[in-house]
């Protein structure tokens, strides 16, 4: 009894994997004017001609450009660090 207990969880287990696996991440569509800026960002940048901008590529992008495609949402805007603007704790005085 408690073999095929095991074995019906683990079928379970199984499909709720195969079934979340599959919902994990809807490709997203661009509009018409993102698909513009990002064949001209990939012409202008792409040194390589492989369809994709790496690192290196990356970081050879202006700063206008930077902020044109972060604009249009096809970059993710860099986060803020709280770390360096951040006072330095006071040492106690001996």
């Amino acid at each position: 009894m408690k073999k095929i207990l095991v074995a019906v969880m683990g079928l379970l287990c199984a499909s709720a994997l195969i079934v979340n696996a599959q919902d994990a991440k809807p490709t997203k569509k661009l509009t018409p004017e993102q698909e513009t800026l990002n064949k001209e960002m990939l012409a202008k940048y792409d040194a390589n001609k492989d369809g994709k901008i790496d690192k290196t590529e990356r970081a050879k992008i202006s700063p206008e450009d930077k902020d044109k495609m972060i604009k249009a949402g096809l970059l993710k805007a860099p986060k803020k660090s709280t770390d360096a603007a951040a006072p330095a704790p006071a040492t106690p005085a001996n």
